[in-house]
């Protein structure tokens, strides 16, 4: 998924008109009106060969197109851009036929007349073969039609027509073509728009009745293939609903209205979290269902108060998946991107770093769709700072779909103005054996067990805590067969600091490593069997990691440090989905039937230490510690419970 920024979207009925005219007569000058929809993600979403359908399971929405707006006075659909896609293909490339996506250079699809090879795909890339089906390549060329060039709208004309010739219904069998069928209807609402601006018309004339035709195609393919309660559903329904506004189909809008209200329940739940495990995806999915309001109002019709309401979860759900370095953490298919200050939201103070809007009530959220969002505050502290803060993200939760990771019992974390544990990224769907990796359970930081099969379990949150100087957390699942894990988490302030517990046991011999990602950007060295610490050169911070031996012995190698290894693959971290960079990876290391692996990752200044001591009272056992000159304990219950003790 790569999204290329979050367009500033409408949610009212306001239009940003390009040329738009106004209803007191004056003359207009020709263009198309633009309300610019979301970024979508620039990745392909189908895999080949399933269903693609996400169904929804939970109850509809009964409020949405119930009433219309009467005092709207000509119901619209606005052609809602080019997703960016448009920006690396100006017009005098359609003229040469070529297209441009991604990282690869333009390349020539046609003849230099118009006729084009639909069946290019030089790269081999799915995401590429689908963004040409797509037709979005074309915007500069609509806009530039739409603005009176003749000689664009030729052009556009003759390319999206050649689509239509020789991909004819049903084009299902096609799965680059089949997964642009939304995008690729609203260029053609945008085409037809462009075609009465820039000629100055009000009905279609006959030369281009052809479109018409086309639009009813593929509103017959998007009522006949629903993707169902995810985002590549809800575009579907955008779109449909666009064809059934501009040509008066009441079938169309209809179906559309009923696909929205069986779809938001079900993509956003009740606590606000969506089902398509990535905080990306999330973002995108806020953006999304507000353009679906827009475009019921634009309309006419009432789109009630489901979606707003579950919008409104959404946006606490991102503002506390936002990081104190005011970027979503990374989870699942989720490039490293800012959190978007939508005004009148929590996120807005969330995305501008609490420059504007008012601090968000909440400092934790559990979210029982498998996240836990903390962090020591939001900045109002003016001696901390928003960046000044610690955040954290602990996945746990129902198995690994749509668009997550193999992430469970996994964190990541910021302190001190800057990352301290990430995730290993987000990579290009066809990126092979690095695509692979970076879903799997070792580009995260956890307890993995890779002599064994990974079975994609259930993870259980079963304990939590949240004071006002310590949060912790317990989770449980079995990540192989004959394996059972349990992770003990627990997130102190001042001084700030993680503290895990991880242990296991299997049937059979495994290895068990505890791995910590590391920024792209630091360092690391390993100075003993407890310790290793790692740093960027420069900077005022380092990150002390170290392991206490506790119900196990640490054996030789009870640390190592991976990084850019090819085979296994490890030490690597993804930024962005075709941007692989080298990181260090940290491995606290075991063998056996059991594990019991005692691990603090304490940021620190760039001169600061970390000393600690240890005893036993009675059945607990207490580390004390002194971090950079703050003193603090922190204790293990006979009974298993890690906590604070001061």
């Amino acid at each position: 998924m790569r999204f290329k920024g979050l367009a500033a979207m409408a949610v009212g009925i306001a239009v940003l008109a390009l040329g738009a005219g106004t209803a007191t007569g004056e003359t207009r000058t020709p263009g198309i009106q633009i309300v610019p929809g979301p970024d979508d993600p620039l990745e392909a979403q189908f895999v080949p060969g399933a269903s693609n359908v996400v169904p929804a399971t939970a109850a509809p929405a009964t409020d949405i197109g119930q009433n219309k707006i009467q005092s709207l006075a000509a119901p619209y659909y606005a052609c809602p851009g080019f997703s960016g896609i448009e920006r690396t293909n100006p017009v005098a490339n359609l003229y040469a036929d070529k297209f441009q996506w991604g990282p690869y250079a333009a390349y020539k699809v046609g003849n230099g007349g118009g006729n084009i090879n639909w069946a290019s795909n030089p790269y081999k890339n799915a995401s590429w073969y689908m963004w040409f089906h797509s037709l979005r390549w074309l915007g500069q060329g609509i806009v530039a039609a739409g603005q009176g060039d003749l000689t664009a709208l030729t052009r556009v004309n003759t390319i999206a027509y050649d689509w239509y010739r020789d991909n004819p219904y049903s084009w299902k069998g096609n799965v680059g073509a089949w997964e642009s069928t939304m995008h690729r209807t609203n260029v053609l609402l945008c085409l037809r728009q462009a075609i009465l601006s820039g000629l100055q018309v009000t009905t279609l004339p006959t030369r281009y009745a052809w479109l018409d035709t086309a639009l009813l195609s593929h509103a017959r393919f998007l009522t006949n293939y629903w993707s169902g309660a995810w985002n590549h559903g809800t575009d579907e329904s955008i779109a449909l609903f666009g064809v059934g506004c501009t040509l008066g189909r009441a079938d169309y809008r209809n179906l559309a209205q009923q696909r929205f209200a069986a779809g938001i329940t079900t993509s956003i739940d009740s606590q606000g979290a969506t089902n398509e495990q990535s905080t990306g995806y999330a973002s995108f999915n806020y953006s999304l269902w507000g353009r679906a309001i827009a475009v019921m109002q634009n309309c006419g019709v009432d789109p009630g108060t489901t979606i707003s309401t579950r919008r409104g979860l959404l946006a606490k759900f991102l503002t506390l998946a936002t990081n104190s370095l005011g970027k979503l953490h990374q989870l699942g298919d989720t490039e490293v991107q800012s959190t978007y200050p939508w005004v009148g939201t929590p996120l807005e103070y969330a995305g501008s770093f609490g420059a504007d809007g008012v601090a968000p009530p909440w400092r934790v959220g559990i979210y029982s769709a498998g996240y836990v969002f903390g962090r020591t505050g939001w900045g109002t502290d003016a001696a901390r700072g928003f960046t000044g803060e610690s955040s954290y993200s602990i996945r746990f939760g129902p198995p690994r779909a749509f668009h997550g990771h193999f992430d469970h019992t996994s964190i990541t974390y910021t302190a001190r103005g800057r990352d301290i544990i990430v995730d290993g990224g987000y990579a290009a769907y066809n990126a092979g054996a690095y695509r692979t990796w970076v879903v799997s359970p070792g580009a995260h930081s956890d307890m993995t067990t890779p002599l064994s099969t990974y079975l994609n379990p259930t993870t259980r949150l079963t304990a939590s805590s949240v004071k006002t100087n310590a949060e912790s957390y317990v989770l449980s699942d079995a990540p192989g067969s004959g394996i059972s894990r349990v992770r003990s988490v627990l997130v102190l302030k001042d001084p700030d600091m993680l503290v895990t517990w991880d242990r296991a046991s299997a049937r059979t011999a495994q290895a068990f490593q505890t791995l910590w990602h590391l920024p792209s950007d630091q360092r690391a060295s390993v100075y003993s069997r407890t310790t290793a610490i790692a740093a960027a050169p420069g900077d005022t911070t380092k990150t002390i990691l170290f392991q206490i031996p506790y119900k196990q012995a640490l054996p030789a190698g009870a640390i190592l440090l991976k990084q850019a290894q090819t085979n296994p693959i490890q030490g690597w971290v993804y930024p962005t989905s075709y941007a692989r960079k080298s990181a260090p990876t940290l491995m606290l290391a075991r063998s056996g039937t059991t594990a019991s692996i005692l691990s603090f990752v304490v940021p620190v200044r760039s001169t600061g230490t970390v000393t600690y001591s240890v005893r036993q009272s009675g059945t607990t056992f207490i580390v004390n510690l002194n971090v950079g000159g703050k003193a603090t304990s922190i204790a293990i219950s006979g009974g298993g419970s890690l906590y604070r003790v001061r």
